[in-house]
């Protein structure tokens, strides 16, 4: 991992999933971990809800003032640049589609001084509705971009389908990932995989993750 990690995506592409997951293995490395909750749109599925998790773990949350709260009208009082100072590791969770990175685009100029230790992760899930042609994908994510006034550095494909994800899923996606890889220039960083099916996988580059984030109809 870079010094700044953004994560971006469409909306329930496992965006927070993935940002719970890349805190705690550099926490888990030994290095100093804030974590940005920058979700203003969607009241649910933030990292917010992961505070008493990243107590334990030793990262630091930063999130919206009110978030989580029965006020819910959220405004950013923090310094992005001050926490890219002071952590090993910083990670900004971002609002899903161009919506939610209007409120990364208030940073784009503190976060350029970071460019050559920053990188923009762009998660896509071909299961989800919108996601699940290339072309649709790679729309979304020049929308996104315009919005946050940056540009992605990385895809992460994240296909999955919650608790009923297969090996067959996130094989069926290699294509997919490949041609939004291919249209965009962009590379593929990494295929993520629940810890529970990845000796089912035989592909490279693997990302094993834990399910911290749990569909309404999960919990």
């Amino acid at each position: 991992m870079k010094k700044i990690t953004v994560v971006t995506g469409h909306y329930g592409s496992g965006k927070t999933n993935l940002s719970v997951n890349l805190a705690a293995d550099a926490s888990n490395e030994g290095k100093s971990v804030a974590v940005v909750d920058l979700d203003l749109v969607n009241p649910y599925f933030r990292t917010a809800d992961f505070k008493d998790y990243f107590e334990s773990i030793g990262v630091k949350l930063i999130a919206p003032d009110f978030a989580n709260s029965n006020l819910d009208v959220p405004s950013i009082q923090f310094d992005i640049e001050q926490l890219a100072m002071n952590e090993d590791c910083l990670i900004i969770d971002v609002g899903g589609d161009d919506a939610g990175a209007f409120a990364l685009g208030r940073f784009a100029d503190a976060l350029s001084r970071y460019k050559d230790d920053m990188d923009m992760l762009y998660v896509i899930n071909q299961r989800r509705y919108l996601t699940e042609k290339a072309a649709d994908a790679v729309k979304l994510m020049y929308e996104i971009e315009s919005a946050a006034r940056m540009k992605h550095t990385a895809i992460v494909n994240n296909t999955n389908l919650g608790r009923e994800t297969t090996a067959g899923i996130i094989k069926k996606s290699t294509d997919f990932a490949r041609k939004v890889s291919q249209i965009t220039g962009l590379p593929l960083a990494f295929t993520t995989c629940p810890y529970e099916i990845c000796e089912l996988i035989d592909m490279p580059d693997i990302f094993p993750i834990n399910v911290y984030v749990k569909a309404l109809w999960d919990l």
